[in-house]
């Protein structure tokens, strides 16, 4: 599913899920498409610029899945930032973010093409404060580690939290607020 209300492709869109959406809504942080997981969808039209464009960084947190065995060289690598190809041919050095190999969630919604359970895979946890475009794909591309699967399972102490593909959970706009960890929502 891609992460808009239109396009004019022929794709499954958000306006697909069965859900009363408000007019005005619109996706903040949106997932390319290739990943999955958390989306935020909201008719306030600040919390971008509070979420993404602040001075106060906000932690997004992904379940990313890779192929062969991550040695802790390169977990080390991914930790301390690596050089990454961004748009315009340029290159940019990604901030040191959290990273850690976890084991793979037995919860986990089924995909319509599996990586082969057979083959070396690593499962890790990766947390970023920014969002560079396909940034964690690239990441591990540049550490010689092709991306599996990327699952989005937290903004802040916004969470997935069991919630499965096309399911939608609503929040007060002050717990909304407070999840994403959010101070100064009333005042701007």
């Amino acid at each position: 599913m891609v992460s808009q209300f239109i396009s004019p492709d022929n794709v499954n869109l958000l306006g697909q899920i069965n859900f009363n959406f408000p007019e005005g809504i619109h996706a903040v942080g949106r997932l390319d498409n290739n990943s999955e997981g958390l989306l935020i969808l909201t008719t306030n039209k600040k919390v971008t610029r509070l979420l993404f464009q602040s001075d106060k960084p906000h932690k997004r947190t992904y379940l990313v899945q890779v192929e062969k065995i991550m040695t802790n060289e390169t977990l080390q690598k991914l930790r301390q930032g690596i050089s990454i190809r961004v748009k315009g041919g340029g290159y940019y050095e990604t901030v040191a973010c959290e990273v850690e190999i976890v084991d793979k969630p037995k919860d986990l919604p089924p995909r319509e093409h599996e990586f082969r359970e057979d083959l070396p895979q690593t499962w890790l946890l990766i947390t970023l404060t920014e969002g560079k475009f396909h940034q964690i794909r690239k990441m591990v591309s540049g550490v010689y580690h092709d991306c599996k699967r990327l699952m989005r399972v937290s903004i802040e102490g916004l969470e997935l939290e069991g919630l499965q593909p096309g399911e939608v959970r609503e929040y007060e706009e002050e717990k909304f607020f407070e999840l994403l960890k959010i101070d100064d929502w009333k005042e701007t």
